[in-house]
């Protein structure tokens, strides 16, 4: 027998029928697919190259520039400026430096650091035969901007014994304000020269606006006032602020450098009150200056004299302390002192 073998053919699919691919497209067509998956690339395609563009508008339009440092920088110190800081200063220790100056490294690398032409220079003799126990500018005059010409008074010690050791010299040294890096923030254009001392010998004393000196009046408020103040202010006895107005603020010496303070003289401002007014009850806000003369007696000095220019202001009947003047008051040029009025007549 034989046997016919049938032919089985597959169902018939359905036309929604898609493989399951595991894309969500059941809902799309074919040709819908297509124009989304295009879109999608050319929106890709147009942001990676709008990028740059708007990155460099960004940058563009900011107001402050940004910018991004590779590392961290050290921060600089800045060199003084010279409208702020004299350049006295620098000049003494430049004269310090240059009078112990020897043949050795060490001084031509230490005079170097204020005189930079001095590490090409030849120096004889050894180093601190001399030195400058102290150095003091005296004199600073402004050559043009940035330059000044600095006067340095120094007392000049030797190790060898001579007349000449301890006296008093003068060195004058052209200083410049560093345009560089400088540390200092100066620099001396050339080495100190000796000069003359740029004061007189024989000064003469200002003239003050006080009238003829005195001795101090027991009868006058002032003086009392006057005595317990310094005592007070120099020796520490008494309280100080009872001798003081109010807002006036002072502070006594500490340590206390006297034992004992005395009112020699006593020299009034201007014209000073009429004589026998002194011994009155003073109306409330009248001023006096003085300039009044003292001797201190300290535990290891004897008596040391002493001026100080004093403004008491009066106030409930007595006399207080003001102020404690930095300077006595000068005389007008051209005008004559109340002492040499006194004198004339």
């Amino acid at each position: 027998m034989k046997w016919r073998k049938e032919e089985q053919t597959p169902p018939p699919m359905e036309e929604s029928a898609v493989p399951d691919t595991g894309w969500a497209t059941t809902s799309m067509s074919t040709g819908a697919m297509a124009n989304w998956t295009a879109v999608v690339r050319w929106s890709a395609w147009g942001l990676l190259l709008a990028g740059p563009l708007l990155g460099g508008w960004a940058l563009a339009s900011a107001r402050t520039p940004v910018t991004v440092p590779t590392r961290a920088e050290a921060p600089r110190a800045q060199p003084a400026s010279s409208d702020a800081v004299a350049p006295a200063g620098f000049a003494e220790l430049y004269v310090a430096a240059y009078v112990k100056a020897g043949d050795s490294d060490a001084d031509t690398e230490e005079l170097s650091a204020y005189y930079p032409a001095a590490r090409s220079m030849s120096w004889s003799g050894e180093g601190g035969a001399e030195r400058a126990e102290s150095a003091s500018a005296v004199q600073v005059r402004q050559v043009s901007a940035g330059y000044w010409s600095v006067t340095v008074a120094a007392r000049i010690t030797s190790s060898s014994k001579n007349a000449d050791s301890g006296r008093v010299r003068y060195f004058q040294v052209p200083v410049r304000a560093a345009g560089g890096r400088g540390a200092s923030g100066w620099t001396a254009a050339a080495l100190p020269a000796e000069v003359a001392s740029p004061t007189s010998s024989k000064g003469v004393a200002p003239e003050l606006s006080y009238g003829s000196a005195h001795a101090p009046l027991d009868s006058d408020p002032a003086v009392q006032t006057v005595r317990g103040f310094l005592a007070a202010y120099l020796t520490g006895g008494g309280e100080l602020d009872r001798y003081l107005s109010p807002g006036t603020t002072l502070h006594a010496v500490r340590p206390a450098p006297y034992t004992a303070v005395s009112v020699t003289q006593i020299a009034e401002h201007g014209q000073g009150p009429a004589e026998g007014a002194e011994a009155q009850v003073p109306p409330d806000g009248v001023q006096r200056r003085l300039l009044v003369d003292v001797e201190g007696d300290g535990k290891h000095t004897g008596s040391r004299p002493m001026s100080y220019a004093i403004e008491l202001r009066a106030r409930d009947g007595r006399w207080e302390v003001a102020a404690l003047e930095a300077a006595p008051a000068l005389a007008a040029p051209g005008t004559k002192s109340n002492s040499e009025e006194g004198q004339g007549s």
